[in-house]
Parts: structure tokens; sequence; C-alpha cells
């Protein structure tokens, strides 16, 4: 649901729940979203380290606190589940947050009535050559501890839609940063103003079941990915990496496994084949 106010912008009728808040990317949301009129509830197990935007809440939460996920979701029309490891970990750090936290996202959600746009990762297809083009139907080849979190996140989302009808974007992120810093980024790179883009039309978009759009701007070597939900839920990204390939365009690992796949340097981690 929507309103709309006196400039012509729409925003959610009811509030917006922003799990990680604290992390890099939920402060971008949380100010460029909160700027916008969303009546957002920020929530991370770490203290907000800035001003909470005029017309939004902080209360810290630990995602495996099943009953404070379930109070803040009440009332909310989406999630932002930013929440959790966000890295490669040893899997004991990985499983809690990422694992029974995440069900207890999907829960709240299934009770609040609330659409959940889950940040996931392409680490979940990370083992894929970069010479091969997949789409959201594409074997998942996770690469990480991190990387198969994020498939079993997937994974609830399409169970929860089928068997609950909660609805839910799967944005399987690219790279998020400021710029991009080597040469896979100028591929994978998404730009803060396209991510803030894309969740604002994950939650605004009338229907969307359960998709997955590939989170990454305009660049023209992203020759990976293809044939994702984004006209459905009426995205386009605007930036491009093309622009720092002058300055970045050489920068790779030098390992020939870390840069035949589209994991990169996660592939490595841990590796121990001959």
């Amino acid at each position: 649901m929507m309103s709309e106010d006196t400039s012509g912008e729409t925003r959610p009728a009811a509030p917006v729940l922003l799990t990680g808040a604290s992390g890099a990317l939920g402060r971008v949301l949380a100010r460029e979203l909160a700027a916008k009129g969303w009546q957002l509830r920020l929530t991370d197990i770490a203290p907000f380290p800035d001003e909470v935007p005029a017309g939004a809440t902080f209360e810290a939460a630990d995602l495996l606190d099943r009953a404070a996920i379930a109070r803040l979701a009440k009332g909310c029309g989406a999630i932002l589940h930013f929440g959790g490891t966000s890295v490669e970990r040893p899997f004991d750090e990985v499983f809690g947050p990422n694992v029974q936290g995440l069900y207890n996202i999907y829960e709240a959600a299934r009770a609040a009535g609330a659409r959940v746009v889950f940040a996931s990762s392409n680490h979940t297809i990370g083992f894929h050559t970069r010479s091969t083009t997949i789409d959201p139907d594409s074997p998942y080849r996770p690469d990480s501890y991190y990387g198969a979190s994020k498939v079993w996140g997937e994974m609830m989302g399409r169970l929860y839609w089928h068997k609950h009808g909660v609805e839910s974007v799967l944005v399987r992120i690219g790279s998020c940063f400021p710029e991009p810093v080597d040469a896979r980024m100028l591929a994978t790179w998404l730009s803060y103003g396209d991510l803030v883009r894309l969740c604002e039309r994950a939650v605004l978009a009338p229907q969307v079941g359960c998709c997955v759009i590939w989170g990454a701007s305009h660049n023209s070597r992203m020759t990976w990915w293809e044939g994702d939900a984004r006209d459905l839920i009426g995205w386009q990204p605007e930036d491009s990496a093309d622009g720092y390939a002058g300055t970045v365009g050489d920068k790779t690992s030098g390992d020939p496994v870390i840069e035949a796949h589209q994991g990169g340097a996660y592939v490595k981690m841990g590796w121990t084949r001959a």
C-alpha cells in the first residue's frame, strides 16, 4: 500500500522495518528513505552510529530474539532485511543470525502480513565461472558459508511465498560500495543510489510474488547475470561502474581460481583442493 505526499512522491502507507540499520548499507537506506518521508523502524544488535533520522525510531535487538523481532514488525507493511553476518565467517558465527535469525524474520513477516526485501548475495552463485551467463533459475553454487546462508534465505523466501503467501524480493547484491575498487567490481558494482531506488521499488511495487533481482548497476562488463524481475518491480539501474575502468581496470588478485569465478576472493577462503 502507498500514500502520496503533496510533492507527488509515493511512500509506504505503513511503517517499514529495517534490520541491520547500523551497518554500512543500513545507514544509507535509513538516511535516504527517511528523507523521503518513510516511517522507519530501525533495528540492529549494534547501536545506531548516527543521529536517528527524523520520522524514524531505533531499537537495539538481536535477530535471535524472536519476540522482539515480531514486536518490531507488528503493523509494518514491509521488512528490509539487511541484518545478520554480512561477510564470510566461521560456520558457527554465520549460523545463528543468518539461519535462525532469518527464520524469525519470516515468522514475523507472516504474522504481520509484511513483504520481505531480503539482502541476498552474489555469493549464492559464486562458483559459476565468469565466462558463463546465468539467470535466476540457474543452479545455486555458493562459494562460502556466508553464501550458503543466503541460499537458505532465498529458499525460506520461496517456502513462505508458496505456503503462506508472504511476498519477497530477493536481491542478489553484487558489490555495494561508494565506488568500485578493483576490476571485478567493474562488473558487480551496485551504487548506493541504485540500491536505494531498488529498495524503494521493491517495497512500493503493487505485487511481487517471490522474485529475484540482480543487484548491480548499469555496468557494461556485467555479462554474467540476466533475466531477473526488475521490470516487475519497475526498477532500472541509473549509475555505472564504467567511468572507473581507467583507475581500477588493472587491479586483479592475480589468482587464476579467483579470477575465473563470479564470487571472486570468496571462492578461495578455506580452500583445500589440490
